[in-house]
């Protein structure tokens, strides 16, 4: 009898020491939505489409072509004009309507959407374009583009963006922007556009208009 009344004990203790290590253990984090492309759509259509087109193709040269860029890319960039972090008055406007999953919804709608090409427009620099895109520019220590954004401008999902047929005047004018001050959203960005001149700027976004 008190052998059973010992073991009952032991186990009664057993229980009561596993009892926490049991309740500390942390409760798995619920799993992420996907991305709604359809309430994307609706957004796109609804508020973004003045500029950028019914699907984030090739409108003005002064908007960037949305279509085909990485979703994560397109999120952080509109987290950005919503904190104010990237200065654009019209976007901080828009995007300060917008939820995080707004967010992810209409990145995932243009995302969704095959990039069209482009075309370099002046071939009296299309080789210093290349130049500086493959090779960069020791002399001033420019680093190669495509060192970040790939040799055909493809990018690298959620750190680089989409550059590749991208318009070659919306290019250059965030160059000049990262160079300024004026855009101060990527201090890499920044230091590089610092180091170059107008021309430069031209020639390379020409060129990376013509990436595909």
């Amino acid at each position: 009898m008190m052998m059973a009344t010992i073991r009952a004990g032991a186990l009664c203790l057993v229980a009561a020491l596993a009892a926490p290590a049991h309740a500390a253990t942390p409760a798995a984090a619920p799993a992420a939505s996907k991305p709604d492309v359809a309430k994307g759509q609706t957004i796109a259509t609804g508020v973004c489409v003045a500029c950028h087109t019914v699907d984030g193709a090739r409108g003005s040269p002064a908007n960037p072509i949305l279509m085909g860029q990485h979703p994560e890319y397109l999120v952080k960039q509109l987290q950005e004009f919503k904190s104010g972090k990237r200065n654009n008055a019209i976007m901080k406007g828009f995007a300060s309507t917008l939820s995080d999953d707004d967010m992810k919804n209409v990145s995932a709608f243009y995302a969704s959407k095959a990039a069209k090409p482009g075309f370099a427009k002046d071939k009296a620099t299309v080789k210093e374009g290349q130049t500086i895109y493959r090779a960069g520019i020791a002399e001033k220590a420019v680093p190669a583009c495509a060192g970040c954004h790939s040799p055909n401008g493809a990018g690298v999902p959620v750190q680089y963006p989409r550059l590749g047929g991208q318009h070659g005047d919306y290019t250059e004018g965030q160059l000049v922007a990262f160079r300024s001050g004026l855009r101060a959203n990527s201090a890499q960005m920044t230091s590089i556009a610092q180091r170059m001149s107008d021309s430069e700027m031209k020639a390379v976004a020409d060129y990376i208009a013509g990436l595909k």
